[in-house]
């Protein structure tokens, strides 16, 4: 699959937004429960951190992926190292090397930007997903039991992380 990585802009929201609502609509792999709006979508993307790392998967002219890091927390600097990540594909182009091309990007943009650890949660139904983190280094390190109530079902989520 030939893809192209680049930094997201507000003009993508439309398209990151096909891309994450479904994955919410899906009810499995993800802790959103809400679709996003495209104008909230674009305003979030337009207020992104400085300190942030956003890159789109490009297939021909439509995106298909993207992949995002956020300073763990603002309310102190003894964190600064560590960012928030997540990941979200196309749900009809799963396992074809999407996130692979992401994950490249994104750990070379986050060390520029000072990050030496990237964290997560997720689903613990999920295995597809930490099946692709742990092929990229992510180890889990912990489970929050009962973390999400979906749907009116509780959700264990896996801990994860990685030292770049």
């Amino acid at each position: 699959m030939a893809l192209s990585i680049r930094d997201v802009e507000p003009a993508d929201a439309e398209a990151v937004c096909a891309v994450i609502n479904p994955i919410i609509e899906a009810r499995l792999y993800t802790v959103f429960d809400v679709p996003f709006a495209i104008d909230a979508e674009r305003d979030y993307i337009s207020g992104f951190p400085a300190r942030g790392v956003w890159k789109v998967a490009v297939q021909g002219a439509r995106v298909v992926g993207f992949q995002l890091i956020e300073p763990l927390v603002s309310y102190t600097k003894a964190l600064d190292h560590v960012g928030s990540v997540g990941t979200y594909v196309d749900l009809a182009l799963r396992r074809q090397g999407v996130a692979t091309a992401l994950f490249a990007a994104t750990f070379e943009a986050a060390r520029t930007k000072g990050y030496e650890k990237l964290f997560t949660f997720v689903r613990a139904d999920n295995p597809a997903a930490i099946a692709t983190y742990q092929a990229h280094g992510f180890e889990i390190i912990g489970t929050a039991r009962r973390h999400a109530k979906i749907d009116g079902r509780y959700v264990d989520e896996w801990m994860i992380e990685r030292h770049l």
